[in-house]
């Protein structure tokens, strides 16, 4: 339940602080930035018309080197186990 509660901490945390226009670097795991999306038009399929999308931010995760080079190591992923199941 602690983990839980850790977690769950961690992530409202990082949340508000990419909110905030801020980045998170963690040394050796890797990095939650946010992404610039410039403004475009896209179309509306239903109604077949122009839509204007204004400029944005996007959360994003960039992994650090080590992190990439130890998944990289894996010979074969476990299978998904899906939320609260335990991997044997």
């Amino acid at each position: 339940m602690d983990v839980l509660v850790t977690l769950e901490t961690m992530f409202k945390e990082v949340k508000d602080t990419l909110s905030a226009g801020e980045n998170i670097y963690i040394r050796g795991f890797g990095s939650f930035i946010t992404k610039k999306r410039a403004a475009k038009i896209g179309r509306n399929i239903k109604k077949n018309i122009a839509v204007h999308i204004p400029e944005h931010y996007i959360p994003a995760f960039k992994p650090a080197k080590e992190f990439v080079a130890e998944v990289k190591k894996l010979k074969e992923p476990k299978p998904d186990t899906g939320p609260g199941e335990d991997a044997e």
